[in-house]
């Protein structure tokens, strides 16, 4: 799988895309179907200091992309968010794959 990290009035980071990796590489190992995993962060600006950091992590395997968005106070949080998102998806898509 390929991971591609674009960053939107965020400044890049190593340790985001480490985190990001880590996690994204373990449900890589339960489904061993996907290709690759575009990876988001964007600032928003917002009202309330709960929100405006975004992680959107996009899927590409067989079938519909698989996407996912979370907006929290921290990039880690949205992070975590997402890809537990992400990860419910997946299995969903698993149980309905038939095996030939």
């Amino acid at each position: 799988m390929t991971i591609n990290f674009q960053y939107d009035d965020v400044k890049a980071s190593a340790r985001l895309e480490e985190l990001t990796t880590k996690k994204l590489n373990k449900i890589e190992d339960k489904y061993d179907f996907i290709i690759r995993a575009d990876v988001f962060f964007r600032k928003e600006k917002t009202s309330t200091p709960e929100t405006g950091l975004i992680c959107n992590i996009r899927l590409s395997a067989p079938g519909p992309r698989l996407f996912a968005e979370s907006n929290r106070s921290k990039f880690e949080i949205a992070i975590t968010d997402s890809v537990d998102d992400i990860e419910r998806q997946l299995e969903k898509r698993k149980s309905k794959m038939k095996t030939y």
